[in-house]
């Protein structure tokens, strides 16, 4: 019976685990695709700017 507990609980980590590393993942990937917006947007300035000079 306390083996069988242990196993539950063993596997309740892992999943707890599991559903952690994918908000994780998300988080970063979203952090990502803002920055390179961002950055996209300084690089348009930046373009503009010199097509303005030359």
């Amino acid at each position: 019976m306390t083996q069988a507990i242990v196993r539950m609980e063993e596997g309740a980590t892992a999943i707890e685990y599991g559903l952690l590393a994918a908000l994780i993942s998300v988080v970063i990937i979203v952090a990502v695709t803002a920055a390179g917006t961002a950055l996209s947007g300084v690089f348009d300035n930046i373009q503009s700017a010199l097509n303005t000079v030359l």
